[in-house]
């Protein structure tokens, strides 16, 4: 995922990388977007990851229509995700997917 494209944004970082037929086969995922989450150690203990975690799929679920398909995105969650009002959050993912 490493050489996909990087879109920084002030909750999250999102890096999208578009997959070819052959791969899309072979992940059995057919036209699908897939899509995953990271937060590091670096943003707290486990309590507070998987808050930002599930804010993040929370945001990415009411985006869905919003990607592209045979795409992959990676969403590297940030520590100002945990307090971000909701709807900020999922503004600024939807500016990102575009």
């Amino acid at each position: 995922m490493r050489s996909g494209e990087k879109r920084r944004g002030k909750y999250f970082l999102l890096e999208v990388k578009p997959r070819n037929e052959a791969a899309s086969k072979q992940a059995k995922a057919g036209d699908c977007p897939r899509i995953g989450f990271t937060v590091t150690k670096k943003n707290g203990n486990a309590v507070i990851r998987n808050r930002i975690r599930r804010r993040l799929k929370a945001a990415a679920r009411l985006n869905e229509a919003a990607m592209a398909a045979q795409t992959d995105y990676v969403i590297v969650g940030r520590k100002e995700a945990l307090n971000a009002p909701f709807c900020a959050l999922t503004k600024e993912l939807a500016k990102r997917l575009k």
